[in-house]
């Protein structure tokens, strides 16, 4: 803890930190002070004068006011009451009377209820003209008071500079800064003003309407269910439904913040979409039955398959985007009920790399240190990742520790989001992140940048990787990579001098044919500068894609992993989970998602359960996934909503949403958090916990594990890693990281202090070559392609496309550069064909310089374009993780 500062407030002694303002100690002293141009997440602006205090005979703003030691602080005396009352009074004079209602749940019309300032002070006048273009931010200009929190908040919080001041005088009031309608600016729709808006000037549209920071009613504490940042939400209802959802204050990632997606995208909650019977497949139609009869049908289908094929006919791909529990009662099932290995899980097509180069690396699966840890370096290395899209809350925390100092280093193909704020930004070819990777390996060696002594005595493979070097000096690499070798040169000095230096990375470096040769190769720059497992970095994080996805993986629901990362060909962890369960576990590893949508084609897999993934829309070469779904005599699927793979299935079960769940949720840097159910589910849906557990019983079969609470603290007897967590100790502490073995003891934030979890107890380089990617360009496909992320959306849409998301970004574009525009014939906004070895899609062009000559860029959000057509089947050749980011493809107009 800092150095603490001892004042007095109205005779009553407190203590603040060093640096805190007066205000800060008066609420610590229990006392209350209006202050409408204050926000604590917000530098401090002294504007509005109505929190004025006396300090040592001096009448201050309390809010700019540093606490000094031994001041003393008179509050609560009439004179300085009057001052305040006559500050608020002259700000309220200002606005029409609706501001001031005696129903108005506005920050000023309470504080003025609270200083006696009757509606009838608000003789201000209408007209300025509100904006409704935007679907979640409506601006009302009577109300403003240009207090500047709204862009203090865009500026110093979300990093987006969307807002500004305009007019003069008393006309001054706050407007999208690019003069044009709010639905035209920039602005990403994070909330983040209509949470701090102290008049209602800034509010959601609907209800919840002038909800804000200081004016909470009661809600419910969950975790966002999109990306796998883990952001707490605080969840107001009414009458069953969802009305606002505010980022916690004390949300140990989000601080507070939140995007538009955990915000405000709630609206397929309500879509008259959403399943809430289940489906069964009869002369070729999908027909609404009950739970008993659907339930039923499975169970004689699983019977069946076994019968007909054995345990290994059957499988099942669990969910990213389910709870802990629902993960770990799927592979139990598996394991147990039916008597396979053949259960995954969607980090199969994203960070099963990630598992495998950092367990390969260091021990561990997970990333090596906790964001709060990553915020404070010196310098950053963001690798293959756009988190001011993909994961907005760690960008904006990103970018503001860069406008405060730190140095930045991008690698990633495209000129977006941080890399426009970088030092050095390196642009490599897709698919030749090995290459480069060695590249910087080789100047740390050469300039002198690695920690000898950690090489020395926590590292291993040292000789190896100096030999592989030797072939990768900067003008080769800016032969493979296309980056310039000065870059590389600035690139490693900024990384190799940093004192505390920190590599984030995405699925830019994992979803490559060589992924896991890259996660270990990128691994090597930390392990090379001793900055893992000490105090002289904050080591290698990968950025989480979907809610739970480190979860899934973390509970077992892999094909060769159980509970905890033991290996089911490890006769002491089969062991120890049949002394849980009861039951022999197989012993040899289960099928992977893309072997079992093989054996499906081939006729070997007779049932496969696909809960809550879209593997029509998500998954690589979709074509022949669907043809897979097709050949497989029993398809079941656990879903919000008719999707595309639903389509292909044969019974359909209707489940709930995250807002509708019990359990918990892992995030992106491996902390344990609560889910809990906001909302009920609509109709008969179930929560795939409560599914789980129904087929069990239809199938004869007792799982056990009867609440999620009940299911966590077994997973802890299996998986000792997890064995000091329990619901009761999220309840009480908010977030645990996992290694947490005792529950007496905190979480391990920070990996491998004392020892690597490698048997020999050291971090392990590796000197694995570069090879080319599956794909390459050439004469009939010239293009590469890259697939990714939008900031309005997720995943396949399935959620956000079902509200106002879908009018902020209403299409899917193809980005191209100028050149190949010119190049191809294609139009900005044109409907383009695009082909790939493996199929076709329809986007619509977006010229720009973001993307490369000779590479174009999309994403998956609108599964009906096809952008899956066109991946390949390429794969990781470790983890079987799909070539994504190299599809070679050509562009036709109309």
């Amino acid at each position: 803890m800092g150095t603490m500062t001892g004042i007095e407030v109205d005779g009553i002694g407190v203590t603040v930190p060093e640096g805190a303002s007066l205000l800060s100690a008066v609420r610590a002293a229990g006392g209350e002070l209006p202050a409408l141009c204050s926000d604590e997440r917000l530098s401090p602006a002294g504007s509005c004068r109505t929190c004025l205090v006396r300090a040592d005979g001096q009448v201050v703003a309390a809010c700019v006011t540093p606490a000094s030691s031994g001041v003393r602080v008179e509050v609560a005396t009439e004179d300085l009451r009057q001052l305040r009352r006559d500050a608020v009074q002259l700000i309220a004079s200002a606005l029409p009377s609706r501001a001031l209602t005696e129903d108005n749940p506005s920050e000023l019309a309470r504080v003025c209820r609270s200083l006696d300032i009757s509606p009838e002070t608000a003789q201000g006048t209408e007209g300025r003209g509100a904006d409704d273009s935007h679907p979640y931010v409506h601006l009302d200009p009577d109300l403003c008071i240009a207090c500047g929190r709204c862009v203090r908040m865009c500026a110093e919080v979300q990093g987006t500079f969307a807002l500004t001041l305009v007019g003069r005088g008393a006309d001054t009031v706050v407007a999208p800064g690019t003069g044009g309608p709010w639905a035209e600016s920039d602005c990403v729709a994070c909330g983040g003003c209509v949470d701090t808006c102290p008049t209602g000037a800034i509010a959601q549209p609907g209800p919840g309407h002038g909800l804000t920071s200081a004016h909470r009613p009661a809600a419910i504490r969950t975790t966002c269910g999109y990306c796998g940042v883990g952001c707490a939400l605080d969840v107001v209802t009414a009458g069953g439904e969802v009305t606002a959802v505010l980022p916690a204050r004390d949300g140990p990632v989000n601080r507070g913040h939140a995007c538009v997606k955990g915000r405000f995208a709630h609206g397929y909650l309500t879509s008259p979409e959403r399943l809430t019977r289940p489906l069964l497949r009869r002369d070729g139609g999908l027909e609404p039955v009950s739970w008993e009869e659907a339930l039923g049908h499975v169970a004689r289908g699983l019977r069946a398959a076994v019968a007909d094929g054995g345990a290994d006919a059957v499988a099942a791909i669990s969910s990213a985007r389910a709870t802990n529990e629902e993960n770990y009662l799927v592979q139990k099932f598996m394991r147990t009920a039916i008597g396979t290995n053949n259960v995954d899980n969607c980090s199969r097509l994203c960070h099963s790399p990630s598992a495998a180069g950092l367990t390969a690396s260091f021990g561990l699966s997970g990333g090596t240190d906790c964001f709060d840890d990553v915020e404070r370096s010196d310098c950053v290395l963001v690798v293959g990742a756009n988190p001011v899209e993909a994961h907005p809350v760690v960008g904006a925390r990103l970018l503001q520790r860069v406008l405060r100092g730190a140095r930045l280093v991008v690698a990633d193909p495209r000129a977006v989001g941080l890399a426009l704020h970088a030092d050095v930004h390196l642009r490599p070819r897709p698919g030749t992140n090995v290459a480069l990777f060695h590249g910087l390996a080789h100047l740390l060696l050469a300039e002198g940048l690695a920690d000898e002594n950690f090489l020395r005595e926590r590292a291993t493979g040292l000789p190896e990787l100096i030999a592989l070097l030797d072939d990768y000096p900067p003008h080769r690499v800016a032969e493979i990579t296309g980056v310039p070798a000065e870059d590389l040169v600035a690139a490693a000095r900024l990384y190799g001098r940093a004192r505390q230096p920190a590599i984030v990375y995405g699925l830019g470096v994992t979803e490559h044919l060589h992924g896991t040769d890259g996660v270990r190769s990128l691994a090597n720059l930390a392990i090379l500068r001793g900055a893992v497992g000490t105090d002289r970095g904050y080591g290698v994080n990968p950025l989480r894609g979907q809610n739970n996805v480190q979860g899934a993986s973390d509970m077992g629901a892999l094909p060769d992993l159980l509970p905890g990362y033991g290996k089911v060909t490890d006769p002491t962890a089969r062991a120890r989970a049949e002394a849980v369960w009861g039951v022999p576990v197989p012993g040899r590893p289960g099928l992977r998602i893309p072997e079992m949508f093989a054996a499906a084609r081939a006729g070997g897999l007779r049932a496969l359960w696909v809960i809550g993934e879209d593997v029509c829309a998500t998954d690589p070469d979709s074509d022949r996934v669907a043809a897979a779904l097709d050949a497989c005599p029993l398809v079941v699927c656990n879903e919000l909503f008719l999707s595309e793979t639903a389509r292909h299935a044969d019974v359909v079960l209707p489940v709930t949403s995250w807002l509708e769940k019990d359990g918990t949720f892992v995030n992106f840097d491996r902390r344990f958090q609560r889910v809990r159910p906001a909302v009920p589910p609509p109709g008969e849906a179930r929560s795939d916990f409560d599914v789980v557990h129904a087929l069990a019983d239809a199938m004869g079969t007792d799982l056990g594990c009867p609440t999620p609470a009940d299911t966590l603290a077994e997973c802890g007897q299996v998986a000792p890693v997890f064995a000091g967590l329990s619901h009761d100790r999220l309840d009480r502490e908010g977030a645990v990281p996992w290694p947490c073995p005792d529950p007496g003891r905190p979480g391990k934030a920070k990996l491998y202090e004392e020892r690597f979890a490698t048997p020999d107890g050291r971090a392990h380089l590796t000197a694995a070559p570069y090879l080319p990617p599956g794909e390459q360009p050439d004469d009939a496909y010239p293009l590469v392609l890259v697939t990714g992320r939008r900031w309005a959306h997720y995943n396949s849409g399935s959620m956000t496309r079902r509200g106002g998301n879908l009018a902020l970004d209403p299409v899917d574009f193809l980005d191209l550069h100028p050149d190949d525009a010119l190049r191809y014939g294609v139009r900005d906004g044109a409907r383009l064909t695009v082909e790939s070895r493996h199929g076709q899609a329809r986007l619509v062009a977006r010229i720009s310089e973001q993307t490369a000559p000779g590479q174009v860029f999309c994403s998956f959000h609108f599964p009906s374009n096809g952008v899956n057509r066109l991946t390949s089947d390429h794969g990781d050749t470790v983890t079987s993780c799909p070539e994504y980011k190299v599809t070679a493809v050509r562009v036709s107009a109309p």
